[in-house]
């Protein structure tokens, strides 16, 4: 079996993204795959957890009723990290389903923080930034939060959900959140000529680190950042940075090279990668067979990635 008949034999959700993104399958095949994202497998059974009024678990980052876990780890099964799970998985904003569901969410889902309408944002940029990257995949209006994290952005060009409390250095998990929505919400709306910088400055940030590189001394930042996590919730690690800067298209920028050269030296000799670093919590269910096994998720990012890299720097 090859690497991609092994990915085709997975969950809808992997599957319809192996075929747009690694064998080319024409148009309506990736159309009829990706449909049934919502009727079967990993999709269709998060779908099925959602709450009459929209929301999952009962509240918009944490659960109402708590969910801590013993291993200390934060609960994943609020609203929030379930669209974001949707969303990765590819489920059709347009879908009946998610239409209903999203127009729920923005009647009913208020943020624990300040009570905040849902698609009207919090105060933490991190947060914000899931909330305008779900706002703009799923037709809502987020003008007004991504507005919000462009006067955010600190000096440095990233983001820090701390800034409030009086950071003024920035954060590789804040800036990655808050790029992937400002990128989203420019691929729906065109974004501004303001976002558009802010957004091209927090790449600047993150590509004069090298993607995991202290710019001070060279040393690594985080030996987490090496390891390949999915979902990555609200973390950073190298394979989400290069997943980012794919989906923002145009060439690969030569500062991410020592990345990439990570990235493939961690293929097994199956042609697989592994999942590395499972963040611990509460979850629906698990996706996968756990840390130190195959990883269908990572290897399809890992393999599409790398199709990019190389297209762009050997056409």
């Amino acid at each position: 079996m090859t690497v991609l008949d092994w990915l085709l034999a997975g969950d809808p959700s992997v599957r319809w993204q192996a075929l747009r993104d690694l064998a080319d399958a024409p148009v309506d095949v990736v159309a009829a795959e990706r449909a049934r994202v919502l009727t079967e497998g990993s999709g269709a059974r998060l779908l099925a957890l959602r709450g009459a009024d929209g929301q999952w678990a009962g509240g918009a980052y944490f659960p109402a009723q708590g969910g801590d876990s013993d291993d200390g780890g934060q609960p994943w099964t609020a609203t929030t990290y379930s669209l974001l799970q949707l969303r990765d998985f590819g489920a059709e904003p347009d879908s009946e389903q998610m239409r209903r569901t999203v127009a729920l969410v923005r009647d009913n889902c208020r943020w624990e923080e300040g009570g905040q309408p849902y698609f009207t944002g919090e105060v933490e940029p991190c947060i914000n930034g899931m909330a305008v990257g779900l706002g703009a995949y799923f037709g809502q209006d987020v003008d007004g939060v991504a507005a919000r994290l462009v006067n955010e952005q600190l000096d440095d060009g990233g983001w820090n959900c701390w800034a409030e409390h009086g950071a003024v250095v920035s954060s590789a998990a804040t800036t990655i959140n808050v790029l992937e929505g400002l990128l989203a919400h420019e691929q729906s709306t065109g974004g501004s000529a303001e976002s558009i910088e802010a957004r091209r400055r927090g790449e600047e940030y993150l590509l004069e680190r090298r993607l995991f590189r202290r710019k001070s001394t060279g040393g690594v930042i985080d030996p987490a950042w090496l390891e390949l996590s999915f979902p990555t919730r609200w973390h950073y690690d190298v394979l989400r940075a290069l997943e980012y800067f794919r989906s923002a298209g145009g060439p690969p920028d030569p500062r991410m090279a020592e990345a990439i050269g990570l990235l493939r030296s961690k293929r097994q000799p199956d042609g697989t990668w592994l999942l590395e670093n499972t963040y611990p919590g509460q979850v629906h269910f698990e996706l996968e067979d756990g840390d130190g096994r195959p990883s269908r998720w990572n290897t399809l990012r890992a393999l599409r990635v790398l199709r990019w890299y190389d297209a762009g720097t050997h056409p």
